[in-house]
């Protein structure tokens, strides 16, 4: 399983700049709650690709011709559940929730772009890109 996760370390690394830039920026901007908002984002963020990462490996692993049905319930799960989550906290008003939000879509980007830069560097031998 650990071959199949071998693009964690750089994607958390470049996830770990992003939470201290963005924790940084919004405690500048508005204070302790967006600070508190913006880490948050990273955190879900973060949370969000290590679940979908461990689910694929899995499945992959154990079952392979399970791999789109339970990848694609694994998905509507986390989605419903923040969905529920950025409901709650709008209905509540929550000072933060805008630092969140941003938050999330930025650490996503960077994620994916390391992630993309992991993919176009690696050693990977069934895989041969032309110069």
């Amino acid at each position: 399983m650990t071959k199949r996760l071998r693009h964690l370390p750089t994607t958390m690394g470049a996830t770990g700049v992003v939470l201290v830039v963005a924790v940084a920026i919004a405690w500048l901007v508005g204070g302790v709650t967006p600070a508190l908002g913006a880490a948050a984002g990273v955190g879900l963020v973060l949370v969000s690709h290590l679940v979908s990462n461990l689910v694929v490996a899995w499945v992959d692993m154990v079952a392979r011709h399970l791999l789109l049905p339970v990848v694609l319930m694994t998905y509507m799960l986390k989605f419903a559940i923040f969905g529920a989550v950025m409901y709650r906290l709008n209905q509540a008003a929550w000072a933060g929730l805008p630092a969140l939000g941003i938050t999330v879509i930025a650490a996503t980007v960077v994620w994916i772009g390391a992630q993309l830069y992991w993919i176009l560097h690696a050693k990977i031998y069934y895989v041969e890109l032309e110069s």
